[in-house]
């Protein structure tokens, strides 16, 4: 049966179900075959291992694809070739399973979860047991600063008051009662009678019914929900599409050359120094630095963001951050403050209203839990706090939600005073003295009020003889309308300063925030409006109306709407689940309730008081909830982004280029145009430089719109720039191809780097490269590092003998030097041609 079923039946309909009685609770032998029926009332969160975050570092098609290559190289006994894949596989495993890790334990000491308590009906006597023990039909005991711990019927309670913002998303704490129902509630804050699992005990007492335990909870089902859903991130897509796209175009030409060298060839082939030589033109074509380039990005953005008090449980959700096009955040706690405080009073009366709520309050207590008495004790003078210490409650009647008011009898200094405070229209039938047009006016402001999403709590009172306290006077006043009206109070959850300034920023970003919550309507449309995150407190669409609509209109809906409120845990996920159809979608949430969406989201990001199933869902853990954080990240994921498609053009046009050129040119001569060795010193030189791509500096013109693996418009560019590499290669070939082959292979080696690392600083900019943002000192210091070892080397013995290199001529350095710099004029040019075509093409 549907839990919500149970708030429309009566407790003894209910308690013969459960075979309970009671007055009694269940006996020791029905709770052992419960207990071995349902199991224990508890939800075994998965529990992230050590080994599974290292595993996780190799769950990639890139990772695979050199792993294979790797596999190759030692079977053909290449040393170095297998050192090198070798070197940058471990590195980037490496440094990936530190920072996950250290996240991981970081967000495992955030979770305070202590096992609760629970004290039961059993046998007829009291008992206190661990809350893991309970079983469906116990009666359990609820009393203030208790976790619910299971879900439950209630039987009998005095003024329960409940935080339920943990699974509903509400801000106001939820008064409960005990009577049925006259319709099954269709969420979770209409079920006036059922106690939720999770949730918090403000106030009161209650006894109560488990209706159910463990993953079979309100909770559980949440859990159910979220662990069922898989995800892969953008980034992953976007390198799998990479290395599926470069083994078919590796794989086809490989294919032609050797079958072109076994047709063309008059003298016979040598199959393993082909096979070789096949091997190294593959490793030198793949670019295998780039899970190492995306690693350092990351982890430099992750310690960037740390000290910005955000924790990165997976590292590559920082590079997805960047590409979120879509934003969608809870209201309570992340654009406003989680806190009531005064916002304004009607008709004028405010000291004398605001002290009455006071002594209407539970003001003899030091610790409050009641939101509008924390929010009306805040309103106090110093002086008025001292006063009250004073004060004397004789009588009170605890907040009644079907007469929607509370009453008390105190005494204040030498007058004693009945003070009733609740509903506006529930103090008015009390207020006799209040005329038709006082009535409308009250109900004008009042009205106003909820457009503006502001609570709001009337006060009535009126000055009573002390002698006449006793017996059922306190009754027979509180029947009377000779109340005066003192006033109203209305309250407000205070937006955040932070969230005015991240819904600029976020505009100027290219994302679109949108308000996903379990609040009211009134309240979130009045939140929105504000923030001038839409043009109207009205534009808003339930959770009903969401559930209700067919797929053309819920898709018109997320187009056309920016705020859903009263939304369910269920709604949540479905409103994520379609915007993430069309867009990369990041979800900040806590709760309960919010644990299935933000495993589907593309970006899952939580706040640090976060409910334990939230946290676990999550890719990142925010210290301060706030707006402003997450798009610092945003513009972190985006710099990772800029820098990562840099090396990819850089290296696939290179490459590629290089690539095209020695396996042609293989076929026109009778020795290899490059050793495979000194084909793998191209590719580990080259790189060198290339690593710190990922400290490269970022042109605020990048940061402007989501980062999208575009693999058409990466692949477009680095074969321009790719053919006009293969150009020069073949330049470099025709004058040195008729001198000897170490003189071809020296000279080529040469101009390959120099032409990569020139392509580098061309490539990192979209406009003219002088006047680009200066690059990092980084890439500057091992672009020279390289340019001297590459001139260099080949003059050294070690050069020589192990590289097989010949001391280059200077007329033939002078040569390879000038068509390096007419190479980078060409490569300039081309690039500059093909952006501003791109900006004035129709795509």
């Amino acid at each position: 049966m549907n839990i919500f079923d149970y708030a429309i039946r009566h407790p003894a309909d209910i308690a013969s179900e459960l075979g309970v009685d009671l007055h009694k609770g269940l006996d020791n032998n029905a709770v052992a075959e419960r207990a071995s029926k349902f199991g224990p009332n508890r939800l075994a969160l998965k529990e992230t291992t050590g080994w599974h975050i290292f595993l996780r570092q190799f769950k990639s098609a890139f990772i695979y694809l050199l792993l294979g290559a790797m596999i190759i190289t030692i079977l053909l006994g290449q040393v170095v070739d297998t050192l090198m894949i070798f070197v940058f596989i471990a590195i980037n495993a490496g440094l990936g399973f530190y920072q996950e890790y250290s996240s991981e334990k970081t967000a495992q000491l955030l979770s305070k979860y202590a096992l609760p308590r629970a004290k039961v009906l059993r046998n007829g006597v009291e008992e206190q047991i661990t809350a893991d023990q309970l079983v469906p039909g116990d009666m359990v005991v609820l009393k203030t600063g208790d976790k619910v711990p299971a879900d439950i019927r209630l039987i009998e309670q005095d003024n329960l008051n409940i935080d339920e913002t943990i699974l509903t998303g509400e801000s106001i704490s939820v008064f409960k009662k005990t009577e049925s129902l006259a319709n099954a509630p269709s969420s979770y804050h209409e079920a006036l009678n059922l106690a939720f699992s999770g949730t918090d005990v403000l106030k009161g007492e209650a006894r109560g019914l488990v209706l159910a335990t463990g993953r079979s909870t309100a909770f559980g089902q949440i859990a159910k929900l979220a662990g069922e859903t898989r995800k892969v991130s953008d980034f992953e897509k976007g390198i799998s599409s990479f290395s599926g796209f470069i083994l078919k175009l590796v794989g086809i030409t490989l294919f032609v050359v050797f079958a072109a060298h076994l047709l063309i060839s008059r003298d016979g082939v040598n199959v393993f120094e082909l096979i070789i030589f096949s091997v190294a033109l593959t490793v030198s074509v793949i670019p295998e630095a780039l899970p190492l380039v995306t690693t350092f990005s990351l982890a430099r953005g992750a310690k960037r963001l740390a000290k910005r008090n955000v924790i990165v449980k997976r590292l590559s959700a920082i590079e997805d951050m960047g590409g979120i096009e879509i934003l969608c955040s809870d209201k309570t706690g992340t654009l406003t403050e989680n806190r009531m405080v005064i916002a304004d009073t009607y008709p004028g009366r405010k000291e004398q209203t605001i002290w009455l709520a006071n002594l209407a309050s539970s003001f003899e207590l030091k610790q409050k839990t009641e939101p509008f008495d924390i929010a009306v004790e805040r309103g106090l003078t110093a002086e008025q706090k001292t006063k009250i210490s004073k004060a004397v409650k004789i009588s009170e009647t605890p907040f009644d939600p079907r007469i929607r008011k509370n009453s008390v009898l105190v005494r204040d200094g030498g007058n004693v005073y009945m003070i009733i405070r609740g509903a506006p229209e529930a103090i008015v039938t009390s207020c006799g003295e209040l005329d038709k047009k006082a009535r409308d006016h009250m109900d004008e402001w009042t009205r106003g009020e909820g457009r503006r999403g502001h609570r709001v709590l009337a006060v009535g009172y009126k000055e009573v003889r002390a002698s006449d306290t006793g017996g059922d006077f306190y009754a027979q006043e509180l029947e009377k309308n000779d109340f005066i009206f003192s006033g109203i109070i209305s309250f407000v959850d205070p937006i955040k300063e932070s969230s005015f300034s991240a819904v600029k920023q976020a505009k100027t970003l290219g994302v679109r925030i949108m308000i996903i919550t379990g609040d009211s309507p009134e309240v979130a449309g009045a939140v929105a409006s504000e923030i001038d995150l839409i043009d109207s407190p009205d534009k808003v669409i339930t959770g009903n109306q969401w559930r209700t609509a067919s797929q053309k209109e819920q898709e018109e809906y997320l187009e056309q709407y920016a705020v859903f409120a009263r939304v369910s845990p269920e709604d949540k996920f479905s409103i994520i689940e379609a915007l993430h159809r069309k867009h990369m979608v990041g979800f900040l949430g806590e709760g309960i309730n919010d644990a299935p969406a933000l495993k589907i989201a593309g970006v899952a990001l939580v706040v640090d008081s976060a409910a334990d199933i939230a946290r676990e869902a999550s890719d990142i853990i925010l210290l301060k909830g706030n707006l402003e954080v997450i798009i610092d990240g945003i513009k972190e994921g985006r710099r990772v982004f800029a820098n990562t498609t840099k090396y990819i053009k850089s290296t696939l046009a290179s490459n590629f280029g290089n690539f095209f050129a020695v396996a042609t040119a293989s076929l026109m001569i009778d020795f290899l145009p490059m050793l495979p060795i000194q084909i793998l010193l191209v590719n580990l030189l080259s790189d060198t430089p290339m690593i710190s791509i990922s400290t490269d500096t970022v042109e605020a013109s990048e940061l402007k719109s989501p980062g999208k693996y575009n693999s058409k418009e990466i692949i477009i560019i680095s074969m321009i720039l790719g053919l006009v590499s293969t150009v020069f290669d073949f330049m470099f070939f025709g004058l040195f191809y008729r001198m000897s082959p170490p003189v071809l292979q020296t000279n080529w080696f040469i101009g390959s780097i120099l032409t990569e690392l020139v392509l580098l600083f061309s490539i990192r900019t979209r406009s003219l490269f002088i006047k680009a943002l200066r690059p990092s000192k980084l890439i500057i210091g091992l672009s020279l590092l390289t340019f001297i070892l590459t001139i260099g080397l080949p003059f050294t013995p070690f050069g020589q003998q192990v590289f097989k290199f010949a001391a280059p001529a200077p007329g033939h350095l002078a040569l390879i030097l000038s068509l390096v710099v007419v190479y980078f004029i060409i490569t300039e040019t081309v690039k500059l041609l093909y952006y501003k075509i791109k900006v004035l093409g129709p795509g």
